[in-house]
C-alpha cells in the first residue's frame, strides 16, 4: 500500500542532542525496504531507532544500537582490524583479491622505486605513490593527470577513521586504463599496481572503483546518483516496464556508435542515443544526437544495454541494482566485483561486436519469465556485493594482503604530502575507545 513506514531515530540518552537526517524510507517495490541515515555528530551511549507502521511499532521495534557510534568524519580508529572486520561481517576471502595477488608472493618495494616513475609515470602520467604510516596517509603524484586521486584520498581517509591501518606503500593508477602487462614468468616480471579496472591481459590489482566508492561516501550529502538511492527508484513494476531494449551514452567506443545504427534499423526492440560526442564527431551528423536522460528513468524500461566505454563501463553495477535485464557485452575489461556474476545467471550475455544483441532482445521478449528471473537474480547478487560495508572491507583486505607481501618498511618518501584528514568543525567528535597503553604500541 502506500502508507510508509516511519523511522525516527535519536540518542538513546535523553542528555545527549545530535541532529540526525532521515529521509524517508526507499521502497525497494519487494515487500522490502532501505533505511539510510547520516548523522551530524556522535554519540557516547547509542542509537535508538523506532520503526513505526502508522502509530505501531513493527516487529522488534525499538531497536537499539549500542554506543559508541561514530559520525562520518570523526576520526576515531579501531585498534584492533580483527574487532573491526568482525563487526563490519566481512567475508573471509574475496575470489578477486586472491587471483590478483598470485603473481605477488613478495613486493620489493625497492624494484618498485627504480622502476615505476620512469616506466609508468610519464608515458601515462596517472600514477600516485602513496604510504600509510601509523594510520596516516602520504602521497606524492607523479605525472599531470592524478586528479582523480582526490577519490581515492577520500575513500583511504575515511577507512583510516574507521580502522587501523597496516603500514603500507603502493603505488595507484588513478588513471582508465590497466597498466602492467608483463607476465609472471617474463623476466624482469610484473610489478603490483593498484587500479581501478582490470583487465584478462593485466596484472593491476584492483579496487572498488572511485566511482562506486565516491558514490558510497557521499550518501545523503551530495545530490548524486548512489548505490542505495537507485534501488528505491527502479520503474514501474517489471509487467509495467517498456518491452524495449535501452541505451544512453557518450560516444566513447565504436560499438555505442553501432548501437543507435541497430536502434534505427529497429526501433520495437531497442532505443539507443548517443547524449554527447567527443570521439567520433563526425558522426554526429549521421547518427544524431538525443537530450541527457535521468537515470531513474532507465528503468521505465524491461532492457538495459551495458557496453563498454574507454574501459568497463561504470554504470553497470547501478543497472544491476535496478530491476531491469541487463544485456552485457563482452569485455576483456572487469571491475573488482565481476567475478561473483555469472552470465544468465545475473545478466545475459552479448558478443563483443553486438552481432547477436537483437536476437538476445528477441530472446528476452519471448521468455520473459525467465528474463524477469535473471534480472532479480542479478539486482539481489548486486545489493549483496555492493553493499556499503563490502567496499570498505574490500579496500582494507587489499591493504592488508599487500602489506604481508612486502619485503621492506613502507617509508614517506621524499617529495610526499601529507594528506590531513578534513576538519571536523561542523560537529563534535570525541573518541571514547580504548587507546592502548605506551607499552602496548
Amino acid at each position: 500500500g502506500r502508507t510508509q513506514f516511519k523511522v525516527v531515530i535519536k540518542a538513546l540518552s535523553p542528555k545527549e542532542v545530535i541532529r540526525i537526517y532521515t529521509p524517508h524510507p526507499l521502497d525497494r517495490n519487494d515487500g522490502t525496504f532501505l533505511m539510510r541515515y547520516r548523522m551530524y555528530g556522535s554519540v557516547r551511549k547509542g542509537l535508538k531507532i523506532e520503526i513505526l507502521y502508522g502509530d505501531q511499532h513493527v516487529a522488534q521495534s525499538p531497536y537499539i544500537l549500542k554506543g559508541p557510534v561514530y559520525h562520518e568524519y570523526c576520526d576515531c580508529p579501531e585498534e584492533d582490524p580483527e574487532i573491526w572486520q568482525n563487526v563490519m561481517s566481512c567475508p573471509s576471502q574475496e575470489p578477486q583479491i586472491t587471483k590478483d595477488f598470485i603473481s605477488f608472493p613478495t613486493i620489493d618495494l625497492q624494484r618498485m622505486l627504480k622502476e615505476i616513475p620512469t616506466k609508468f609515470s610519464q608515458s601515462r602520467g596517472a600514477i600516485v605513490h602513496y604510504t600509510i604510516l601509523n594510520n596516516h596517509i602520504y602521497r606524492r603524484s607523479l605525472g599531470k593527470y592524478t586528479d582523480f586521486k582526490m577519490f581515492s584520498d577520500e575513500m583511504f581517509l575515511s577507512l583510516a577513521r574507521k580502522v587501523r591501518l597496516p603500514d603500507v606503500e603502493f603505488y595507484l593508477n588513478v588513471g582508465d586504463w590497466p597498466v602492467e602487462y608483463r607476465k609472471a614468468n617474463d623476466t624482469p616480471g610484473p610489478i603490483p599496481i593498484i587500479s581501478w579496472c582490470g583487465s584478462v591481459d593485466s596484472r593491476d590489482i584492483v579496487l572498488p572503483t572511485y566511482d562506486v566508492t565516491h558514490s558510497t561516501l557521499e550518501t545523503l550529502r551530495g545530490v548524486t546518483n548512489d548505490l542505495l538511492s537507485i534501488q528505491g527508484n527502479t520503474g514501474p513494476f517489471w509487467e509495467n516496464k517498456t518491452e524495449r531494449a535501452l541505451f544512453r551514452g557518450r560516444d566513447s567506443r565504436e560499438e555505442r556508435l553501432h548501437l543507435v545504427k541497430l536502434s534505427k534499423e529497429n526501433p520495437e526492440l531497442l532505443d539507443a542515443g548517443i547524449t554527447g560526442y567527443f570521439f567520433f564527431r563526425e558522426r554526429e551528423k549521421e547518427l544524431g544526437k538525443v537530450q541527457l536522460m535521468g537515470f531513474f528513468d532507465f528503468f521505465k524500461y524491461k532492457y538495459q544495454v551495458n557496453v563498454d566505454g574507454t574501459v568497463a563501463a561504470y554504470r553497470f553495477p547501478y543497472l544491476l541494482l535496478g530491476d531491469s535485464l541487463v544485456l552485457k557485452q563482452d569485455s576483456q575489461y572487469y571491475e573488482h566485483f565481476y567475478i561473483g556474476l555469472k552470465p544468465w545467471k545475473h545478466y545475459v550475455p552479448v558478443k563483443r561486436n553486438l552481432e547477436d544483441l537483437i536476437e538476445k532482445i528477441k530472446w528476452a521478449k519471448e521468455n520473459d519469465e525467465d528474463a524477469r528471473k535473471i534480472a532479480k537474480e542479478g539486482q539481489l547478487m548486486a545489493r549483496e556485493l555492493l553493499q556499503p560495508h563490502r567496499l570498505y572491507c574490500y579496500y582494507y583486505k587489499v591493504l592488508q594482503k599487500y602489506a604481508k607481501r612486502q619485503a621492506s618498511k613502507p617509508e614517506i618518501r621524499d617529495g610526499m604530502e601529507l594528506v590531513p584528514q578534513p576538519d571536523d568543525r561542523d560537529s563534535m567528535c570525541s573518541c571514547h575507545r580504548k587507546k592502548p597503553l605506551r607499552e602496548d604500541l
